[in-house]
C-alpha cells in the first residue's frame, strides 16, 4: 500500500476514534483527555497495532497543538494583566519550585541514579503541563474564574524558568564548560526579555498588522506570527509554548477577539492530536515496572501542587473553593517533563527516567483531569462551607 494512502487511513481512523471517545466523555461529563491518552497507548509502541506511517505527521500536529493552546490562552489576557499577576506570583513561584522539585530529586537519589539524574527528575516533577491545563480550564469553563490568573501566573513562571533550566540541564548532562552553559542561558534570557518587551510596550503595534474583520488574512497572519515566534524561541533554547503565549498576550481588542474565534477549531484539532501522540510515543510494556514508583511520586507531588497552587490563589485574594480549584488544576505534568526526561536519557544519565517520567505524566494527567472537577461537586462545596462555618469567630 502506498505510504500516503496508509497515512490517510491511519489519521482518518484516529480522528474518527477520537470523535467517538470525545462524545463518550461528554456523555459521562468528564474531559476527553484521558481517553485520548489511552487511545494513543492502545496504538503506540507496545500497543495493538503501531501506527508507523502517521507518526511523523502526528508529531508535527502535536507540536502545533501545544502552540495553539498557549496562543489562544494568551489571547484571553492583556499584557498588563499578565505582568500584574507575575509580580504578585513571585513568592508563590518560588514555593512551587521548591515544593515540587524536591520530591523528584529525592526519588532519583533513592533509586540510586545519582545527582545529575536528581537534577533532571526534579524538573520532571516541578513543571505542570501548560497544554493540559489550558485545555482543562477551557473544558471546565473556568477561563474567567478569579483563580485563573493565579494559575496562569504560576504556569508562565514555570515556562519562563524552563528557558534557564533546560540549557543548564543540557550543559550538566553532556559535561560542557561553564562558559558554554552561561552563553546558552544568556541567549535564552535575551530572547525572553525581547519578547516580553514587545508584548508589553508595543502590543498595539503588533495588533495593527492584522485586519480585525477580514477572517482569512487574520487567520493566516496570526497563525503565521505565532508559529514563527514559537519556532525562533525554540531555536535558541526557549520554550515554544512561552513564545506562543506571549504572542497571544501582545494582541488586543477586536484582533484578539476575532483571532480567537477563527483559531479555535484549529486548536481543538491539534490539541487533541497532542494528547493522542503522547500516548502513541509511550511504550506501554516499559511502563509496568515503573508504575509503583511513579504512583508514589504522583501522590506526593499532586499534594505539593495542591499546596503551592492554593497558596498562589490565596495570595491573589481568591476564596477557599478557588484555592482548591487552583491547586488541583496544576496537578497534571506533561510536555516539559517528557522533554527533560529525553535530555537525560539521550545523554545516558539514567535510562529508567524515561519510563518513570512517562508513567508519572500519565498518572498525573488522568488523576488531575478528575481531581480538577472535585471542587465543583455539591458534596465538596458543602464540606468547605461546613469547615468555614466551624472556623468562623464565635462558632460553637
Amino acid at each position: 500500500m502506498h505510504e500516503t494512502t496508509l497515512l490517510l487511513i491511519e489519521v482518518g481512523a484516529l480522528l474518527l476514534g477520537m470523535s467517538l471517545l470525545g462524545r463518550l466523555a461528554l456523555l459521562i461529563g468528564i474531559s476527553p483527555i484521558p481517553f485520548y491518552l489511552l487511545l494513543g497507548l492502545a496504538f503506540g509502541e507496545g500497543g495493538f497495532v503501531p501506527l508507523d506511517a502517521s507518526e511523523e505527521f502526528l508529531q508535527t500536529g502535536s507540536e502545533i497543538g501545544i502552540i495553539l493552546l498557549l496562543a489562544l490562552l494568551g489571547l484571553e489576557y492583556t499584557a498588563t494583566e499578565l505582568f500584574g499577576s507575575l509580580k504578585s506570583a513571585r513568592v508563590p513561584g518560588i514555593v512551587d519550585a521548591v515544593s515540587n522539585a524536591l520530591p523528584g530529586a529525592a526519588m532519583a537519589l533513592l533509586l540510586g541514579w545519582g545527582p545529575i539524574a536528581a537534577v533532571a527528575l526534579a524538573g520532571v516533577t516541578w513543571v505542570s503541563s501548560s497544554g493540559v491545563i489550558a485545555k482543562l480550564l477551557r473544558d471546565l469553563g473556568r477561563l474567567s474564574n478569579r483563580e485563573t490568573p493565579a494559575i496562569l501566573a504560576v504556569l508562565v513562571i514555570e515556562d519562563l524558568a524552563m528557558a534557564f533550566y533546560l540549557p543548564v540541564l543540557s550543559a550538566i548532562v553532556i559535561g560542557v564548560s561553564v562558559l558554554q552553559g552561561a552563553i546558552s542561558v544568556a541567549i535564552a534570557v535575551a530572547v525572553v526579555t525581547l519578547i516580553l518587551y514587545v508584548a508589553l510596550r508595543h502590543g498595539h503595534v503588533v495588533s495593527r498588522l492584522f485586519p480585525a474583520d477580514e477572517y482569512e488574512p487574520l487567520l493566516l497572519g496570526v497563525l503565521g506570527l505565532t508559529m514563527l515566534v514559537a519556532g525562533l524561541a525554540a531555536q535558541v533554547g526557549v520554550s515554544a509554548a512561552v513564545g506562543a503565549f506571549l504572542v497571544g498576550i501582545a494582541l488586543s481588542g477586536r484582533v484578539a477577539a476575532n483571532a480567537s474565534a477563527v483559531l479555535t477549531p484549529l486548536r481543538d484539532l491539534f490539541a487533541a492530536t497532542f494528547f493522542v501522540f503522547f500516548g502513541l510515543t509511550s511504550d506501554s510494556s516499559k511502563l509496568v515496572p515503573m508504575i509503583l514508583p511513579a504512583l508514589g511520586l504522583a501522590i506526593v507531588t499532586i499534594v505539593t501542587k495542591l499546596i503551592s497552587g492554593a497558596y498562589a490563589a490565596r495570595r491573589a485574594g481568591v476564596g477557599t473553593l478557588g484555592q482548591w480549584r487552583a491547586g488541583f488544576a496544576l496537578a497534571p505534568r506533561g510536555e516539559f517533563s517528557i522533554v527533560i526526561a529525553g535530555i537525560a536519557v539521550t545523554a545516558g544519565v539514567a535510562p529508567g527516567i524515561a519510563p518513570l517520567a512517562t508513567a508519572y505524566v500519565l498518572i498525573t494527567i488522568i488523576a488531575g483531569t478528575f481531581l480538577a472537577r472535585v471542587p465543583d461537586a455539591a458534596w465538596f462545596r458543602a464540606a468547605v462551607r461546613r469547615r468555614a462555618a466551624k472556623a468562623a469567630p464565635g462558632a460553637a
